[in-house]
């Protein structure tokens, strides 16, 4: 049986080159590239997608976007998330979304390969040196709520304009504000943020 697979990535060269790679063994066939995620959610639809290969780094919408995508509109097709950047709160956050695969884009040619299979299979394949980060790293310590309000401070929002998107008082918004630096063991909202983006728990 041939495995059928989407492959996204906004780089054109890495494109290319996976298609290359997941096209070379018998047992697989590349049916569809695509540029952002968007594309790839339209293609794993109109092609019927046995594995999609997400990069986590996309316009329109990232490679979580288009996970939570494919899993509603294609819950059978499995999904492997590719990224430069081993971040552990993405994977957590991948696993949660139903993902199977997560690799870094150094992973060999002939891995890769494998890791369609045992995807399609039904298995799953973690980098483990990004496993072993995750499990050091724990859950990321911000709520759901404080994820709302530094996300958009992150956009350049003042705690007025946070608190009248989010409905809240601005002294709450406030007091959230406090709790996540405290939390992130930081003194500003620029420096949060970027500690949140890094770990992955935005």
């Amino acid at each position: 049986m041939t495995i059928r697979i989407v492959v996204a990535d906004n780089e054109q060269l890495i494109r290319d080159s996976l298609s290359i790679i997941l096209s070379a063994p018998e047992d697989m066939n590349v049916v569809a590239v695509a540029a952002d995620g968007a594309q790839a959610v339209a293609a794993v639809r109109e092609a019927g997608a046995d594995v999609v290969i997400l990069d986590l780094d996309m316009p329109v919408m990232n490679g979580l976007e288009a996970a939570e995508a494919v899993r509603a509109e294609a819950p059978d097709c499995g999904i492997v998330i590719l990224t430069s950047h081993g971040r552990p709160g993405y994977l957590q956050r991948s696993m949660r979304l139903g993902v199977r695969g997560f690799i870094t884009k150094d992973t060999p040619a002939a891995k890769l390969a494998d890791v369609v299979r045992q995807v399609h299979a039904g298995g799953r394949f973690i980098d483990p040196e990004i496993a072993t980060d995750a499990l050091a790293l724990g859950g990321s310590p911000l709520s759901a709520r404080e994820r709302e309000v530094l996300a958009l401070s992150g956009e350049g929002l003042r705690l007025s304009e946070i608190a009248g998107r989010l409905c809240l008082a601005e002294g709450t918004v406030r007091n959230y504000m406090s709790s996540i630096m405290n939390k992130l063991d930081v003194d500003n909202r620029v420096a949060a943020h970027r500690a949140a983006r890094e770990a992955g728990w935005l």
